[in-house]
């Protein structure tokens, strides 16, 4: 796949899925912005690594739940670099509960940083690719937003509603030559998944088809190739990266 002369910005970039999205787009050619809203340190890590590997990536700090801030993170990135091509939503928190024990707060944070920032970043690149006639929106979901899952109400309702974002994008931009599609990773090999015993890995690993784990280099790719000139003719879809969890 060739990404070469593409901007991208990729958000929660400094570590897992974003991380390694980051580093496969540059990869392939594309100048990426690691947008982060945590360890400075860790996004310049990522930032450093491509650049040793001979690309070109820039770290910004923003919080993409807030409405202004998230303009001015696109803004930046259109001053700077005079076009974006590639947005990819990966962003995302969880605080998991119970139903019953759930704060409002907990709720309210997950949707505004998984779904309201995703809605936040399309609401502002949007303007940007409709002069460009042109640009690809990938949104990170979760097989737990096709699924459900017990003890993450909050985080399965935000990735289902990524998916209906998703489709409501590609249906507006679509004739202006923007697609936008999601990815929908399964149980992916992360920092969060290393902190688990092995008997909660074997349980999980038991209601996969393919009976392991993913890659975060899995879900890199599959953003790339909804990134390229392969998936011009894909718009409105949802990629399960899962093992085959939901069929």
């Amino acid at each position: 796949m060739d990404l070469n002369g593409k901007v991208a910005l990729v958000t929660g970039a400094s570590r897992g899925i974003g991380q390694e999205i980051a580093l496969t787009l540059a990869g392939y050619g594309a100048t990426v912005i690691v947008n982060y809203n945590g360890s400075e340190e860790k996004a310049e890590e990522v930032v450093g690594k491509i650049k040793e590997a001979g690309g070109k990536a820039e770290a910004i700090r923003c919080n993409v739940a807030e409405f202004d801030r998230s303009k001015e993170l696109i803004d930046q990135v259109i001053k700077s670099y005079g076009k974006l091509d590639i947005l990819v939503n990966n962003a995302g928190i969880t605080r998991d509960n119970l139903i019953m024990k759930m704060s409002e707060a907990d709720f309210d944070d997950v949707i505004a940083v998984n779904l309201k920032g995703a809605f936040n970043c399309i609401r502002h690149a949007s303007r940007q690719m409709l002069k460009q006639r042109g640009g690809r929106i990938i949104n990170i979901s979760s097989v737990s937003g096709v699924m459900g899952n017990a003890g993450q109400a909050n985080y399965c309702a935000s990735k289902a509603g990524i998916i209906g974002l998703t489709k409501s994008v590609a249906r507006e931009l679509g004739s202006r030559g923007i697609t936008s599609n999601c990815v929908a990773p399964g149980f992916i090999k992360t920092e969060m998944t290393d902190v688990l015993s092995e008997d909660v890995k074997q349980s999980m690993g038991e209601q996969i088809p393919l009976k392991r784990f993913g890659e975060t280099r899995d879900i890199a790719e599959a953003v790339a190739f909804l990134a390229s000139d392969s998936a011009s003719y894909i718009t409105g879809q949802v990629l399960q990266v899962d093992g085959g969890m939901a069929m």
